[in-house]
């Protein structure tokens, strides 16, 4: 940062006390929803066995909560800045508590789904008000504080999520990881009735964007289903009836419905960017502002956030899958390997305002994205179900450190070049590129795993010459149940339907998803990787007063 730059912030009026802790408000908030984009995934073993989910199910309740989140960010960005944005995000607030509490007593798949829908709708609404709040109420060198603490709390947080999802797994229920969000939410909507101020924004621009928002849902959720359902109901040619309210799609039709689905998102996502260039000349309020890509930082950071996420949301559905059944850990001792994340994380958060000191925000990035795709490389190479649980929490802490590097300086970076007045759309498209990029992550490594595990269960099986009637039904329900036939067979030993064959069996199982798990680490290694390489793009052509400022940046 120039020296004239630092005067100017210097002369901006500091924060009270109030918004401070206004500000510890909206990051126990936001803390809220982020850990609860990851709080599901170290339990979902338990809660596969306990509602008879399938991989397919389980890949829904993970990315339902993304895609809607994704789809309804912008409109609820804009949304905010009309209606007041501390009154949407307790709106927002009771929306997620809703949805929790109808996730806690889900008896069966489909109504845990609906209520991952409903918290994806109520953490939509939260995510933009935080940040929007965070730039209205903060000026100069506070601003860069409160931006790193929103940052870090992202990165974290989420880490965060798969210790406490063991932790009450563990010792109460998988329900209690819904039921928790109820006494935060109730203290967050309290806070924010206190100590947060209302902030508006002056938007001349008539009408809200309904068309828009109807085709980014349909472009976004047409591409998840036909990512999810394909292996499935087949890629091509049908393997299996798609059941849909009134209809059936059937095995007799001339090509799946996945095919088809694809191309109506790709055309709702093209008719999308066609609608509001439309809205855009016309004068009328748009939900995406495609004017802002044209700063390269901007453009570059967004396809840098969706790619990161691809892969690190798509290792935290892959990872606590293998620690708990073919590892054998426990949901809270894959808890605590995974927690180490945590630990990576927060350290190198707190240390990324002095990192960007020496090197400048986006190349703190790009340090934090070469660790991230470092670690997990590392990590694939070495994983197999003897390895010893120490080196992979080392190597978790690795990638952690790179996690917290990069999130803690990336949202900052793709909005230096944003003006002030334009930040609340472009801090909801950044974060609308995240959670797309999370549930891609979550459908892409979901596919890549039943896919290689098709592949490897029955390689690492044919030693034992199981008979074709018994070696194909283990494999498909291994496969469908994402691995949680194992733990069963492996405690059955010698007793179980297997026989003396057991325990051969089991270490066959543990092999073949251990194949599969490295292979889709290799995938997730390699979205990180590109993100690192796109991240080359994101230094500033400028530095603008008016600008929103590098959380930490002092280049």
């Amino acid at each position: 940062m120039t020296t004239e730059a630092s005067d100017d912030v210097s002369d901006e009026p500091r924060a009270t006390s109030r918004q401070w802790l206004g500000l510890a408000v909206l990051a126990t908030g936001l803390s809220m929803i982020v850990v609860d984009g990851t709080i599901v995934n170290v339990s979902l073993p338990v809660i596969i066995d306990d509602l008879k989910l399938d991989l397919t199910d389980a890949q829904w309740v993970n990315s339902l909560y993304s895609v809607v989140f994704a789809a309804l960010l912008l409109s609820a960005g804009r949304l905010s800045d009309r209606i007041g944005r501390r009154l949407l995000f307790i709106v927002g607030v009771a929306v997620f508590l809703a949805g929790s509490l109808l996730a806690a007593a889900a008896d069966d798949s489909t109504s845990l789904i609906w209520a991952r829908l409903i918290q994806g709708i109520g953490g939509a609404a939260v995510l933009p008000c935080t940040l929007s709040t965070v730039n209205a109420t903060f000026r100069g060198k506070d601003r860069v504080i409160a931006f790193a603490v929103w940052g870090s709390v992202i990165a974290g947080m989420a880490a965060v999520g798969p210790l406490l999802g063991g932790w009450l797994t563990t010792d109460f229920s998988w329900r209690w990881i819904f039921l928790v969000n109820v006494p935060i939410g109730i203290l967050v909507v309290l806070g924010a009735l206190l100590v947060v101020d209302e902030t508006k924004a002056e938007i001349a621009v008539p009408g809200l964007d309904v068309v828009g928002l109807l085709l980014s849902m349909l472009g976004f959720g047409a591409l998840i289903f036909a990512l999810i359902e394909g292996q499935s109901i087949g890629w091509w040619k049908p393997i299996a009836d798609l059941k849909m309210p009134g209809v059936t799609w059937s095995t007799d039709a001339p090509v799946s419905a996945t095919p088809v689905a694809a191309l109506v998102g790709i055309v709702a996502l093209a008719a999308f960017v066609v609608w509001e260039r439309h809205r855009a000349r016309a004068g009328e309020s748009a939900i995406l502002d495609l004017s802002l890509f044209r700063f390269r930082t901007f453009s570059a950071g967004n396809v840098t956030a969706t790619l990161v996420a691809i892969g690190e949301f798509g290792l935290l559905l892959i990872l606590p899958l293998f620690l708990v059944n073919a590892y054998g850990l426990s949901t809270l001792g894959a808890g605590y390997v995974l927690a180490v994340m945590a630990v990576g994380a927060f350290l190198s958060g707190g240390m990324a305002r002095q990192v960007a000191g020496r090197f400048g925000a986006p190349r703190t990035v790009m340090i934090g994205l070469a660790l991230e795709a470092f670690g997990v490389l590392v990590f694939a190479l070495y994983l197999r179900p003897t390895s010893e649980a120490w080196v992979l929490a080392i190597l978790l802490a690795v990638y952690g450190a790179g996690l917290g590097l990069a999130s803690a300086q990336l949202t900052g970076t793709v909005l230096v070049d944003i003006p002030t007045d334009e930040s609340g759309q472009g801090s909801a498209t950044e974060s609308t590129a995240r959670q797309l990029g999370a549930a891609l992550g979550t459908a892409i490594l979901g596919t890549v795993l039943s896919l290689f595990l098709a592949h490897s269960l029955p390689d690492r099986l044919e030693p034992i010459a199981l008979p074709s009637q018994v070696e194909t039904p283990i494999v498909d329900a291994t496969r469908d149940s994402a691995g949680s036939t194992i733990p069963a067979i492996r405690h059955e030993g010698d007793h179980g339907s297997f026989g003396a064959e057991g325990p051969a069996v089991a270490k066959a199982l543990e092999d073949g998803f251990a194949d599969a798990t490295r292979w889709s680490l290799f995938v997730a290694a390699g979205f990180l990787f590109l993100g690192f390489l796109s991240s080359f793009l994101l230094q500033s052509r400028r530095r603008d007063p008016d600008a929103a400022p590098v959380a930490g940046s002092s280049s």
